[in-house]
């Protein structure tokens, strides 16, 4: 494959990445505040969710695109995973349940290593 086949490539891959994320957080972002403003009382896990979300928007649609999918792909994938970890502190915080209790340490384990996963790999792949 040509080097022009291959930046063509991954120009759509990046091209497509991005109309993913223009088109559907805004969406679900504003499904996701309908769903849980239909749940009716408000409590501090329900607020603590609600602020994660809103964070996990707000970065993920800061990110600077660069076209390379596997940057973009980082970029993006970490404040998503930013979230997981802080939801799952909302669970420690606000949960009964020892399975899901049991869930969010996972999650946030699982979710930290990952971030410093990508945090290491973008340093060592600087975008020229």
């Amino acid at each position: 494959m040509t080097l022009a086949k291959k930046i063509v490539l991954l120009m759509m891959a990046a091209g497509m990445l991005l109309a993913v994320f223009l088109e559907s957080v805004p969406a679900q972002a504003e499904e996701m505040k309908h769903d849980m403003g239909a749940m009716g009382a408000q409590n501090p896990s329900t607020d603590g969710y609600k602020a994660a979300m809103d964070k996990m928007h707000t970065d993920m649609m800061a990110i600077e695109y660069s076209g390379n999918a596997d940057v973009d792909f980082a970029r993006g994938m970490i404040p998503h995973h930013q979230a997981a970890i802080d939801m799952a502190k909302i669970e420690l915080a606000n949960g009964k349940d020892p399975e899901m209790r049991k869930l969010a340490e996972a999650v946030i384990g699982a979710q930290q290593a990952e971030i410093k996963q990508m945090q290491d790999w973008l340093a060592a792949h600087p975008v020229k």
